[in-house]
């Protein structure tokens, strides 16, 4: 029984729009339907890994070890995301202080970082000061760099700076993001010169401008910034192995690869740790699916000018 409302009901809903998709399938070339179903597969194949790791979390003890895997759960429970919580309730740090240190830092992190990295990248595509263009060129060149180069540098800075063990040593490490800078940068140089001399004509100032103007062009950008540091913030364990001796001052991300960094604890505590990998991995799907149109835009016109 359809249900309407205001005249309109599902079913003639359907018998409307089912019919179109079908004959466009049935008029596509035989190569197009070999896509459609190979690009299917492969979607479905991809999807995989996140099927596993949220059944995995809901394994009951005995499904854990199971000889071959199950990859669906077949007795759901709970009982892992209890002993997850419960597994550190007696300790001097519970696992909510790990959890909220990771989301103090990462959503501090976050909007430092895209302000930054907007702010540095307005002024490198619209003025003209001396040094512009070596101070653009360093920040490409630092592309080349992998963490790992500049870890005993960052360390050692860090401790002149005194930034061990607080929330300072979590932020600082993070700000410098050539790459957010890179791709704020390629969507300002598309903001058309006349636009912004004409706003100067009629009054405006640097920061209105950049505020009214530059800031809705390059909201794509900022929502891929947004996305990737909170993905390297959220999961990163570099600042608490390094400047964080106080375990009350480390993240969630570390907490976790403490439980499955030793033989005894991977096999004793498997449970809690795929209750906890599931958590961590929770809000990298959420916010990647909310952005992902304007990241997908910002990768397509990164290299337009």
């Amino acid at each position: 029984m359809a249900v309407g409302t205001k005249g309109f009901s599902l079913s003639r809903l359907r018998t409307r729009i089912w019919p179109k998709r079908i004959s466009r399938l049935g008029r596509a070339e035989p190569f197009e339907k070999f896509l459609y179903v190979l690009l299917t597969l492969l979607s479905v194949f991809m999807l995989m890994p996140l099927v596993y790791i949220f059944n995995h979390a809901l394994k009951p003890y005995h499904e854990l070890f199971v000889y071959p895997p199950n990859v669906f759960v077949r007795e759901p429970t709970l009982q892992n995301f209890t002993d997850l919580f419960l597994l550190t309730g007696s300790s001097v740090v519970p696992v909510t202080r790990y959890m909220f240190n990771s989301i103090l830092v990462t959503l501090l992190t976050v909007v430092l970082v895209t302000i930054i990295s907007a702010m540095c990248a307005y002024p490198l595509s619209k003025h003209r000061f001396p040094g512009s263009k070596l101070l653009f060129a360093t920040i490409l060149l630092t592309l080349m760099f992998v963490p790992e180069a500049v870890s005993i540098t960052r360390y050692l800075v860090a401790g002149q700076m005194g930034i061990m063990n607080s929330y300072w040593g979590h932020l600082l490490p993070h700000l410098a993001a050539p790459v957010s800078v890179f791709l704020i940068k390629q969507f300002v140089d598309q903001v058309p010169n006349e636009l912004l001399e004409a706003a100067k004509m009629d009054g405006a100032g640097e920061f209105m401008i950049f505020l009214r103007i530059v800031i809705p062009v390059v909201m794509p950008a900022i929502a891929t910034v947004a996305i990737l540091t909170f993905q390297g913030t959220w999961n990163s364990t570099e600042t608490s192995a390094l400047y964080m001796q106080d375990e009350s001052m480390k993240t969630f991300a570390f907490f976790l690869s403490t439980m499955t960094g030793g033989l005894v604890n991977s096999v004793a505590q498997q449970g809690a740790a795929a209750a906890a990998a599931v958590i961590l991995f929770l809000p990298n799907l959420i916010i990647f699916l909310f952005f992902q149109r304007k990241m997908i835009a910002t990768m397509a016109h990164s290299g337009i000018k």
